[in-house]
């Protein structure tokens, strides 16, 4: 199975490479690395361009955000399973790619998700968070349960089935997707019990009260757009549910 691994890039040259070298030094796997740049002023195309043997597609270009961009990448992928991993992220092991590709082989589902750390941005051995998943349970999306998105890989058939990005959301559009086709059309899902990627904290959704504030208005459109109807409960959960990754190690 091909994978296509597309990352986001913006004035990123700070943690960039160390993300290139994760996705490059994946072994025993078929890769195509796609990334996607939004004309950046810093050195991150310096950084890329390092490394451009390895890259199969790299377009800096002017975009309309972080999910036009990976809509871009989306649309050139020509993996059987697409990974999304972003600029300040990376992978824990050369292995990560080649476990994932075994989950699929053996289950045959349509998409496949693992674990994550948060870590501390400048020393990324220091954990923050440990986000353990768990296998998944039906209507668990109803319960405040998610899967950490840096860690999900879908085929490429579940884009062109059920759509990509929804533009009119700014933070939770990755939530809206998830939702839309895991609990909506109920792809069938396989659960990888390792932590596969490390994140830096800060990030977007988390940065102030205001946007945590915005970000639980757009988890409340995501049930909106796709005609479902959470339980009174169900957006309350969700951020109550982060408070145990804080103890887990």
């Amino acid at each position: 199975m091909k994978i296509s691994v597309i990352t986001v890039t913006y004035n990123s040259a700070a943690t960039l490479e160390e993300t290139i070298l994760s996705v490059i030094g994946q072994k025993s796997v078929d890769l195509e690395y796609i990334l996607i740049d939004g004309l950046s002023t810093d050195q991150t195309l310096v950084i890329a361009n390092k490394y451009r043997d390895k890259i199969t597609h790299l377009v800096s270009e002017k975009d309309k955000g972080l999910y036009d961009a990976l809509n871009k990448g989306i649309d050139l992928a020509s993996g059987d399973i697409i990974a999304i991993l972003h600029s300040d992220d990376f992978y824990t092991h050369p292995e990560v790619l080649s476990h994932y590709v075994k989950v699929f082989t053996d289950t045959s589902c349509d998409a496949v998700y693992a674990d994550l750390y948060y870590v501390n941005q400048d020393n990324t051995d220091k954990i923050i968070r440990t986000w353990i998943s768990g296998t998944y349970k039906r209507d668990a999306f109803l319960r405040g349960w998610m899967p950490p998105h840096p860690t999900f890989l879908a085929k490429k058939h579940v884009y062109d089935q059920f759509g990509k990005f929804d533009l009119s959301f700014t933070s939770a559009a990755d939530y809206e997707w998830m939702l839309r086709v895991i609990h909506k059309q109920n792809i069938r899902l396989g659960y990888l019990p390792e932590v596969t990627v490390k994140m830096r904290v800060g990030g977007k959704s988390n940065q102030t009260m205001h946007n945590r504030v915005k970000a639980n208005m757009e988890d409340r459109k995501a049930w909106e757009v796709n005609g479902l109807r959470p339980k009174w409960y169900t957006l309350y959960l969700k951020p109550l549910r982060k408070i145990t990754q804080f103890f887990k190690r």
